[in-house]
């Protein structure tokens, strides 16, 4: 199989019983073929098997939020492709909304910067954006280690990682990004074409061929993104939402948002950094002939992407060939094994 880090992950829960689990062992981390080198520093986080599994329970427990009623993976949900099915705005504690959509967070070893606007620089300290955002989780790093350090069982798993049972916020943020460093997907059919496992459809091989002509410009293979900043053409009004300016107080970066990856695309919905777009089908529809003029329109939309009806067609139907079954049903990624 072409989807090597599946087997990586797997190798995390194949332990020997005479595995000290005071000296945790580090996983290799193989990337699938095709992809390029990771940017994620694993010497300076090695990856481990107990390290993995903190994570993955500090990533479903709402303790991190301030009224322990939230989690990371309350608006990051397995089933669809770790984004927040059917809400346009990502939900936190109190019933608040919050400004933008929760984006998918698989592949991210390949990133270097994260959320929409890329405020963030680095996997290890993503966490703390959601945790600390006051209509997210609104809680201090400080309080949710002081309530981590009252539960024996949380102590005694970071003895088992860190090899002591004192908490550090180093700590709990380096064993989530080792949880979703491990989310890759990469056995789609799409991938399994690649790796000549299977065929294409004629209607799944003729989008393939138009994706490539219309849209991988600013979704690239393999990861389906190419991490830039763009301005799609959404709106011509970015008061309420500057996008990249807001970091780089620029104005060309107005109306300029992160390149999603359009991996588990049919899963992801709604769509755009707002939730503003239910369906693929209106997604290009809106760049056939929805696009927006302004200032810092992204100059390979300025006549939008022209399409036929079968072309779309044709397009959504590769689309569907980006879902990765095997990894939103993995149940080593779910809260319940």
């Amino acid at each position: 199989m072409k989807i090597k880090l599946a087997i990586v992950v797997l190798m995390l829960f194949v332990v020997s019983c005479t595995k000290d689990n005071s000296n945790p062992k580090t996983v290799e981390f193989v990337v699938p073929d095709g992809f390029p080198q990771p940017a994620y520093n694993f010497q300076d986080n090695p990856f481990t098997q107990e390290k993995f599994e903190l994570g993955r329970k500090l990533f479903y427990d709402p303790i991190l939020s301030k009224d322990s009623s939230t989690s990371c993976g309350s608006c990051h949900q397995q089933f669809a492709g770790f984004a927040h099915a059917d809400h346009r705005l990502s939900h936190g504690i109190y019933g608040l909304l919050g400004t933008r959509n929760s984006p998918v967070i698989f592949n991210l070893a390949w990133q270097t910067n994260f959320f929409w606007d890329g405020g963030v620089n680095h996997l290890d300290i993503q966490p703390v954006g959601p945790i600390t955002n006051p209509v997210e989780m609104d809680e201090s790093l400080s309080n949710a280690i002081v309530k981590l350090q009252r539960l024996s069982g949380y102590r005694n798993l970071f003895r088992s990682v860190y090899g002591s049972d004192s908490i550090t916020s180093q700590m709990m943020l380096r064993s989530l990004a080792t949880f979703m460093v491990a989310l890759v997907s990469a056995d789609s059919k799409y991938d399994q074409y690649k790796a000549g496992l299977v065929s294409l459809s004629s209607s799944e091989m003729s989008g393939l061929q138009l994706f490539r002509q219309k849209c991988e410009s600013c979704h690239k293979e393999p990861l389906f993104t190419d991490l830039q900043y763009r301005n799609n053409g959404l709106t011509a009004s970015f008061e309420k939402d500057p996008g990249r300016a807001r970091i780089t107080n620029m104005p060309q970066d107005s109306g300029k948002f992160k390149v999603p990856s359009l991996r588990n695309v049919d899963l992801s919905y709604p769509y755009m950094h707002d939730g503003k777009i239910q369906s693929l089908s209106q997604v290009l529809d809106h760049y056939r002939t929805g696009v927006v003029q302004s200032s810092t329109l992204d100059t390979l939309l300025i006549s939008g992407i022209s399409m036929t009806d079968q072309e779309k067609s044709d397009i959504l139907s590769f689309l569907s060939t980006l879902t990765d079954s095997k990894f939103i049903a993995d149940k080593r990624f779910s809260e319940r094994q």
